[in-house]
Formats: C-alpha cells, sequence, structure tokens
C-alpha cells in the first residue's frame, strides 16, 4: 500500500489566500476560513493551489503560509501543498527549500507554456518524486496549463514511482480518466478537479474531490462526496443540484474571483486579488450573491 494512499480520499479543499487592502496575505482571515471548512467536514486541505493564487504569492510568503498553515490546522486533517512549475530543476529546489514539518503531501501540477512531450512530463514527475519526502499529487489541468498528462503518462507513472499516490484530474476528458481508473494499480488514487463533474465521476470509481466551491459550502461538498463513495447518488444527486448554479457561477468571470466574491458574501475573507486577477464584475457577484441566499 502506497505510504499515505488513504489519507486524501475525499473532499479535499483548494484554500483561498486571502489578501488585505495593502496586498498583504490577510493570516486571520485565512484562520477564518481553515476553520470554517475543517469545522464543515472537508478530509484534507490544500494551500498554494491555483485557488490560492500560488503564482503571486512570493517565496517567503509561502513559506511563511505553509508554516501558518500548519500551526492553524493542527493535525486536525492532513495538509497538501502546491509545488510546481515548468523548470524541473527550480521545482526541486523548491521542494528542498520547503519546511514539510506538519505537511503530509504536495500537489504539483503539469508543467505548463512550454508544452513538454509526454516523456518529459513522465521524467520531470519521476524526478519530483525521487526528491519529494512526502507523496505526490499529479495535477493535470490542460486548460489553465496548456499541457496534459495523458492516461499512459499517468497510468506510467503509477506503477513506476511508488511515492507518487494520485492524481487530481481536472481535464475535463472522460475517456482520458475512464483509461486512468480502468487500469491504475489499485492504491492510486483518482480525485476530480472540477466540482460539477465530481458526481458523474464517482459513480464510475473515483476517490474524492479536491474542491473550489468547498470553500464556501464545505458541509454540502463533503456530503455529496461521502454519498456518492457509499453508493448513495440520489441523495447525493439532490445537493450536487442544490449547488451546480452556485458552483457554474464561481467560475464564470474567472477562478479564483468567483470563490473570493463568494467569502466576502460570507463575510469570512475580504474580496481583494493580486493583479493580474481582478474581482468578478458587478453582474456575477449579485448572481453569486442570490445563490448563496437561496442555498441558506
Amino acid at each position: 500500500m502506497r505510504k499515505g494512499y488513504n489519507k486524501f480520499k475525499g473532499t479535499g479543499v483548494a484554500i483561498v489566500t486571502p489578501f488585505k487592502k495593502s496586498g498583504a496575505i490577510d493570516f486571520e482571515a485565512y484562520e477564518r476560513v481553515v476553520n470554517h471548512v475543517i469545522n464543515g467536514g472537508v478530509d484534507f486541505i490544500v494551500v498554494l493551489g491555483t485557488t490560492g493564487e500560488s503564482a503571486t504569492v512570493t517565496k517567503h510568503e509561502k513559506k511563511a503560509l505553509i508554516e501558518f498553515s500548519v500551526g492553524v490546522i493542527n493535525k486536525r486533517v492532513p495538509l497538501v501543498v502546491g509545488i510546481g512549475g515548468n523548470n524541473t530543476n527550480d521545482v526541486v529546489l523548491s521542494i528542498h527549500r520547503t519546511p514539510f514539518k506538519g505537511v503530509d503531501a504536495i500537489l504539483s501540477v503539469c508543467p505548463y507554456y512550454t508544452k513538454p512531450q509526454q516523456e518529459g512530463i513522465y521524467q520531470h514527475y519521476k524526478i519530483i518524486s525521487e526528491s519529494s519526502p512526502v507523496p505526490v499529487i499529479l495535477y493535470t489541468v490542460p486548460g489553465r496549463t496548456g499541457s496534459n498528462i495523458s492516461a499512459t503518462t499517468t497510468l506510467r507513472l503509477a506503477n513506476d514511482c511508488p511515492n507518487i499516490v494520485g492524481i487530481k484530474e481536472a481535464s475535463g476528458n472522460f475517456d482520458q480518466i475512464f483509461q486512468v481508473l480502468k487500469n491504475r494499480p489499485k492504491d492510486f488514487l483518482v480525485l476530480s478537479g472540477d466540482d460539477g463533474i465530481t458526481l458523474p465521476l464517482l459513480a464510475v470509481g473515483a476517490d474524492g474531490l479536491i474542491s473550489v466551491a468547498a470553500n464556501a459550502f464545505p458541509s454540502e461538498v463533503s456530503d455529496i462526496v461521502n454519498l456518492g463513495l457509499a453508493g448513495k447518488f440520489k441523495e447525493a444527486a439532490k445537493i450536487h443540484y442544490k449547488l451546480i448554479d452556485f458552483t457554474n457561477a464561481l467560475f464564470a468571470d474567472g477562478s479564483p474571483a468567483g470563490i473570493k466574491a463568494a467569502l466576502e458574501i460570507q463575510k469570512l475573507c475580504s474580496n481583494y486579488l493580486r493583479l493580474p486577477l481582478v474581482p468578478v464584475n458587478q453582474e456575477v457577484y449579485l448572481r453569486i450573491k442570490q445563490l448563496i441566499d437561496q442555498i441558506g
């Protein structure tokens, strides 16, 4: 059995990084959001992912945020840290500089912009796996990166690298996901990277979700996943349809702008982002507010 395999089943939340008007990280608001999602029943937290605006967080801020997360979470749930990039050597250096005490895994996005061949992607992750002192979760999201981890490459890594415990699948390519689910080792996790398609993926064998929407509605998202894993799809579908318009609205004018708007409406953090990201437009903001009021 892969080390740490069972820690990352269920509902993970790609947590936001709240900012103050000055642009500094708002650690007080971050603690509120962390407690909100843990009290809502999520199974693990992912810090410094796409939703955490990791691209605009400095190296010093990343270290401070990781160490603060370890203290605030206080072993209540596992902690996953986003460490990825399109320069393999730089990713390895980032791993070596990361304070891993209290960190349970890393989530590493597929190399972006350079559009490497599949062999390059394989070698990239193999080196990351060998360099990481904690388990590694792959992350394919071609809509953002311009590159994709194919099913063949995912399965090759799953079989060759015991330290790679799973993949966050946000390709939207159902056949690709089906091939991984069909042929994976039994202790290799497949986690949905898209809130909106999590329920059908659970129905064909996926192990959980790394969610954006769970920042705002952790209890409801966790219920969908837990019911789906238990095979109670009719009950899960009721909550899925309760949230689906809200989930879609979160991405209508960019993410994480949508979830930051939602968290401001819920009085959990302010609606500040770092450029080049900006808040959602007023129409989307009002739509998100309306949907939050409807959900209750």
